[in-house]
């Protein structure tokens, strides 16, 4: 039976069953199946979706792993991170379902490998640190570097001087093309005396607890009595739902950063459950 799941982990019980009878064994159903399967420790999970990473990257991510390894919870206060995240009006959870044990979570043939994608809802942009939420804006169209030097001059800047007034803050922020464009490089570069950028490896939203915030905003919207019917709703919803988050809740994800490196070091650089 260990066989049968080992071979393909998205079996249906009904395929696992029709491939034990197909062996020539005693014929079996797919209740005693399902009874035998919980025995030997299986249970039928969601697979976490990570990154895609190549060989490359892991080894950045294992790079930076070890230069911030000494970075205590004090030191993670002075980062300030962000990101942007796209709400879809019609949500898809993705019906994948994997047979595994419990200590198998993050075994590589029980993930699913994801990619960027689009779709219609609302784009966001937010940052946060320890100290504060800053603020959350809506991106009308497609994030290029003429937008986000406007997010950079007018949000990230005053919340920077402000949340470190003494310089001694980190700006993080992902490795997407806007990001890296020749005028946003300037852009920091002329400020460098105010903050400092934090370079971030690359395929690390593991690493990035704002990603938390974003399924916290998704799971309120979910949870909501009325669910919004228009884009305009989505976005006044996560708008309020955003002013909203408890103080408690994202200064719990900057106090994750030093068990999160220290998972990206115990996998070598690979993907975490984070």
């Amino acid at each position: 039976m260990a066989r049968l799941v080992g071979a393909d982990r998205r079996a249906t019980v009904t395929q696992i069953t029709t491939r034990y009878n197909q062996g020539g064994q005693k014929s079996i159903s797919e209740r005693t199946v399902r009874g035998t399967l919980r025995q030997m420790g299986y249970s039928s999970r969601r697979p976490h979706r990570v990154p895609l990473l190549s060989a490359k990257n892991r080894k950045l991510r294992l790079q930076f792993a070890q230069a911030h390894g000494n970075w205590t919870t004090e030191d993670w206060k002075n980062v300030a991170w962000s990101d942007e995240s796209r709400f879809l009006l019609r949500h898809s959870d993705g019906r994948v379902r994997i047979w595994r044990l419990q200590h198998e979570s993050m075994d590589p043939s029980c993930l699913v490998s994801t990619v960027q994608a689009g779709g219609g809802g609302v784009m966001v942009w937010g940052i946060f640190s320890w100290h504060s939420l800053g603020p959350l804006v809506p991106i009308e169209h497609r994030c290029n570097a003429t937008a986000y030097l406007s997010i950079v001059a007018d949000h990230v800047h005053p919340f920077m001087t402000t949340m470190y007034p003494t310089s001694d803050g980190y700006f993080q922020q992902d490795n997407a093309p806007c990001h890296k464009a020749g005028i946003i490089s300037d852009w920091f570069l002329e400020h460098d005396n105010e903050f400092t950028v934090l370079k971030w490896p690359p395929q690390s939203p593991d690493l990035n607890p704002i990603e938390h915030l974003w399924d916290v905003v998704e799971r309120e919207i979910r949870i909501m009595d009325v669910q919004p019917t228009n884009l305009r709703q989505l976005c006044d919803a996560i708008m309020s739902i955003w002013t909203k988050l408890p103080e408690e809740c994202f200064q719990h994800l900057v106090e994750s950063m030093p068990p999160r490196i220290e998972a990206v070091l115990k996998a070598k650089g690979g993907p975490t459950r984070y």
